[in-house]
């Protein structure tokens, strides 16, 4: 909570709860005060999976993989107000995850990174182009990403970025959330506001 506390203060835009582990009663628990924090500081908050959980935290939405609740059904829940967004790893899954109704679609897996051992190997930069053309939907891509790489991605066609080691894992969370956001510190913001309507 303090490294979320942090990173707010030092620009983030968005959190998302994420926790394959966690009870239910836990992520509720976790899920109330990440989205109290986020309100306070103007941020957007969202749920990862769980429907639920968002539905139970008041949180802002939910973020879905291929084989989570489908976009369709998670709205009739969460209302036209939510925000949903949508793990994609091809231009087939963009395309219906904009038809079902997400409100931005993820690239799955950018780079290889061990929060996420699911999946076979990494999507590569060319993915985030193809991705981001696929729709009109925002593009947030995902997965190995750091202050080392971030501005290719964004290079690549990525409307923003997702991360966890990188700011979870710092010894200094707001130079890491500068440098992450370093020439771009407008953009998270533009989103979030799209988001938001």
């Amino acid at each position: 909570m303090e490294t979320c506390r942090q990173a707010l203060q030092a620009g983030v835009t968005a959190i998302q709860l994420r926790d394959k582990t966690a009870s239910t009663r836990q992520l509720i628990e976790m899920a109330e005060i990440l989205a109290a924090l986020c309100e306070k500081h103007g941020a957007l908050f969202i749920v990862n999976d769980r429907v639920d959980v968002a539905l139970a935290s008041h949180s802002r939405g939910v973020h879905l993989g291929q084989d989570d609740m489908p976009a369709v059904a998670a709205r009739k829940l969460l209302g036209h107000e939510a925000v949903i967004g949508i793990s994609v790893r091809s231009v087939d899954e963009a395309v219906a995850a904009w038809k079902n109704g997400a409100d931005y679609i993820a690239a799955n897996m950018v780079f290889a990174t061990d929060t996420k051992t699911d999946l076979e190997k990494p999507l590569g930069l060319d993915a985030i182009g193809r991705l981001k053309k696929a729709t009109p939907l925002p593009l947030i891509a995902i997965g190995g990403i750091n202050k080392t790489n971030a501005n290719i991605v964004r290079k690549a066609g990525a409307d923003g970025i997702a991360v966890v080691s990188a700011i979870m894992a710092a010894t200094q969370v707001d130079k890491t959330v500068h440098d992450l956001l370093s020439g771009t510190s407008s953009q998270g913001r533009t989103i979030l506001d799209q988001l938001s309507r």
